[in-house]
Order: C-alpha cells, then sequence, then structure tokens
C-alpha cells in the first residue's frame, strides 16, 4: 500500500465546512505517518477526472471531504477498483458516512479513523447500487421524496434540514398518487399508485431520514421501501415516522428485498444520494462488494 493518502476536497460543502475540514484530516493521516496530497476541480467534472487519475496512478485511498454530494463523486471514481474510499462527513446530510458508522462534522476524528483502518488493512467491502451509469451508495429516491428534493434544490434562503421540511409541506399541497411500473428481480411487471418508491442500499437519505431503515449495505441487496397510495392525512401521519424508521410497520407501507428493479412512471425524476439521477424509466441493480471502505 502507497503512503500517499487523496484528500478530495468539496470546498463549499457546509457553507464552507469542506475546506476548513481538509487542514485538521490531512494532519490526522500526516500525524499517523501518511503523505497527503489534495485534490479539487474548478468544476464537477473537472473534480471527477482529477480523482480518476489519482486512482489510476495508485493512490492509498481516495478520502473525500464534503457531504453526499462530494461521496458520490467519489464513489464514480473508485467504485470497481482496489482503491479504497474513505469519508470525512461535513455536508449537509452525510447520509452515506452515517450509514458506515463514521465520524460526522469531526474532521480530525475522520481522519485519525481513516488512518487506523488503513494501518490495520481492515477496510470493508460493501455493495454499491448502479443505475443510468451511475454508482450511488444510499438511497435511490422517486416520487413524493424526489419532488421535496426538486422543490428544496431550488430554494436558497434557507439550508439543512429545514429547507426539505419547508418542501415537504409544499409538495403536500399539490401531491397526487403516481401511476407506477414496476419490475423486481426481473418478474412480471406491477402496475400500482404510490407515493413513493426508495430503493435503499443505505438506511437513510435527507440527513438522517431512515426511509430503508433495515437496509443492509453488504448483504447483496437492495431494500425498497413503497409507500403506497395514501391521503395527505394519513402522509403527514406516516412521514414524521421516518425519522425514527417506525413508518415501516404502516399498512401503507411496504417492503421488498431484491437485487434489482426496473421503475417507471411519468414526469418523474430518480434521485440518488441526493443528487439528480434523471427521469424514469430506469433499472436499478446492487452490485455485491462494488467498492472498499474505511469504516470500522
Amino acid at each position: 500500500m502507497t503512503s500517499e493518502i487523496t484528500l478530495f476536497v468539496n470546498p463549499t460543502a457546509g457553507r464552507g465546512r469542506g475546506a476548513r475540514a481538509a487542514q485538521p484530516a490531512a494532519s490526522a493521516l500526516r500525524d499517523a505517518g501518511f503523505s497527503v496530497r489534495t485534490v479539487l476541480g474548478e468544476d464537477a467534472d473537472d473534480a471527477l477526472r482529477r480523482a480518476r487519475e489519482a486512482v489510476a496512478c495508485g493512490t492509498g485511498a481516495l478520502i473525500a471531504v464534503g457531504g453526499d454530494g462530494m461521496m458520490s463523486l467519489a464513489l464514480q471514481a473508485v467504485a470497481g477498483t482496489d482503491t479504497p474510499l474513505g469519508a470525512v462527513a461535513v455536508g449537509t446530510g452525510n447520509d452515506f458516512a452515517r450509514a458506515l458508522g463514521l465520524p460526522i462534522r469531526d474532521p480530525a476524528a475522520a481522519g485519525r479513523l481513516a488512518a487506523e483502518v488503513l494501518k490495520a488493512g481492515t477496510a470493508r467491502d460493501i455493495d454499491l447500487g448502479r443505475a443510468g451509469g451511475r454508482w450511488f451508495g444510499s438511497v435511490l429516491a422517486s416520487g413524493f421524496d424526489s419532488r421535496v428534493n426538486d422543490r428544496g434544490n431550488r430554494m436558497r434562503l434557507v439550508g439543512g434540514r429545514f429547507k426539505y421540511d419547508l418542501a415537504i409541506l409544499a409538495e403536500l399541497a399539490a401531491f397526487r398518487p403516481i401511476p407506477y411500473r414496476v419490475r423486481l428481480d426481473g418478474g412480471p411487471v406491477r402496475e400500482i399508485e404510490a407515493t413513493l418508491i426508495a430503493v435503499g442500499n443505505g438506511s437513510t437519505y435527507g440527513g438522517g431520514m431512515r426511509i430503508c431503515a433495515d437496509a443492509v449495505m453488504d448483504d447483496g441487496l437492495f431494500d425498497v421501501t413503497v409507500v403506497g397510495d395514501c391521503s395527505r392525512t394519513t402522509l403527514l401521519r406516516v412521514f414524521p415516522q421516518v425519522y425514527r424508521g417506525t413508518h415501516l410497520g404502516h399498512p401503507a407501507v411496504g417492503v421488498h428485498r431484491v437485487s434489482s428493479i426496473e421503475l417507471a412512471a411519468a414526469g418523474t425524476t430518480a434521485y440518488a444520494d441526493g443528487e439528480p439521477l434523471g427521469p424514469l424509466p430506469l433499472t436499478a441493480t446492487c452490485v455485491p462488494a462494488a467498492v472498499r471502505v474505511l469504516a470500522p
């Protein structure tokens, strides 16, 4: 293993926390005996190109500094390679790091943990989702939740989870159930009306909302949460339960464990790891042991 580590930094993550977090994380890695180089990009495409170059040149690890958007970008560089991925989670959501039990908004602790795992040689292999030519680590969202994401991303005057709480209230006023066509593991096509369908490799999205609460990241399967056709009143009662994961016991909610899913619904955008993936239809596949992570 090379002793050179690459920090993949989003300087704007968490309203500037990304840039501030790089220094204590780098110091922790250097104190452990690693040399550290930093990769920045002029934009997402340039950053990804530079990250892929670091992986191709044999960096000992790629450690993303930022939020879930930065983790998503880093996954595109390391998935399917032997290069381990670490996380210094200082963004708004941090769902990928949360699912792995990594420190949140503590860059020095995250750097120390990454160094410990590297020295011990105990990096973990976890699954990833693959859809629309992109890898994802946490949750693919479609339906009410993706429309909330659309609206939340348009909000500029508020930030954090509060932004998405406001977006939820706004979307509730206009929401109608969505007609889906769904195929699970190559089986028959099912036509259903649903409020949302979330495909979970990890358990949470939106900064800790446990939409796929029982998802395990190394079992070779997605947990697919289907919230069926329900009234606004029912949705208002059920949706707050997502923060605890207790919504899975509601009769309007079903869970399927599958290795692949095909989704189609007119006028519906899919999001993966909080990033827009594109309009449905799409097919998502769970790829076992697709990436090595610096996690306990």
